[in-house]
This record gives structure tokens, C-alpha cells and sequence, in this order.
């Protein structure tokens, strides 16, 4: 089974920098686009920043500027780095892929991690 494993939330002061990291266990082959969302009001999660399996990223308007979405595919793993943070970024952040591949051929669609809060103070 693939899992998604969220690290790296916490408290930060306005201005200051977190980065998230997000890993795939598992007995994966592949893994397609990893991106992060984050709770936002209404019925949808906001979308952060996507990153596909070639490198291509995608950033919400939000952030622009300030976030940085990066990952290591020999480990499974997507990162934010999030800079210039500002009270408006407290959220419970979460990873997504948007598919799996096992090597035994199991195939997962929009998996999600458990989630990780980010605490921004003024």
C-alpha cells in the first residue's frame, strides 16, 4: 500500500521560512505530479504548488514569489520551502500525488497525506 508522510509544520514568527517535506512509502515504481494543498473556507482545498514527475511546478497565486516546490525522486519525496511566510499562510497543509505505480503493478489515484499545520504568528 502507498502512503503519504507529511514532516516539517510548525509555529514561525511573519517573515520567517519552513520548509515541508512529504514521502511516499511504499513498494513504488513510479509516482506521477506531488503537489501541496492547503484548508482553505469553502468546500475545496487551495492548491499550493504542483510539481510533475519531469520538474515542471505550478504555484497558486498566493504564493508566488515566496514558496518553492522541489523533489527527489529517488527518494519519493516532495518538498515546500516556504519563505516570507505571512499570517494568512497558517493552514493544515496537505500532500497530494495524483497517482502511484507499485512494482507489482497496484495502481493508486489522488492520495493524500494526513496532513500538517502551519502556524504563522504577526
Amino acid at each position: 500500500q502507498v502512503r503519504l508522510v507529511e514532516s516539517g509544520g510548525g509555529l514561525v514568527q511573519s517573515g520567517g521560512s519552513l520548509r515541508l517535506s512529504c514521502t511516499a512509502t511504499g513498494n513504488i515504481f513510479s509516482i506521477g505530479t506531488m503537489g501541496w494543498y492547503r484548508r482553505a473556507p469553502g468546500p475545496q482545498r487551495e492548491l499550493v504548488a504542483t510539481i510533475t514527475a519531469g520538474g515542471g511546478t505550478y504555484y497558486g497565486d498566493s504564493v508566488k514569489g515566496r514558496f518553492t516546490i522541489t523533489r527527489d525522486n529517488a527518494k519519493n519525496t516532495v518538498y515546500l520551502q516556504m519563505s516570507s511566510l505571512e499570517p494568512a499562510d497558517t493552514d493544515v497543509y496537505y500532500c497530494n500525488v495524483d497517482r502511484a505505480e507499485t512494482m507489482n503493478n497496484w495502481g493508486y489515484r489522488d492520495l493524500w497525506g494526513q496532513g500538517t499545520l502551519v502556524t504563522v504568528s504577526s
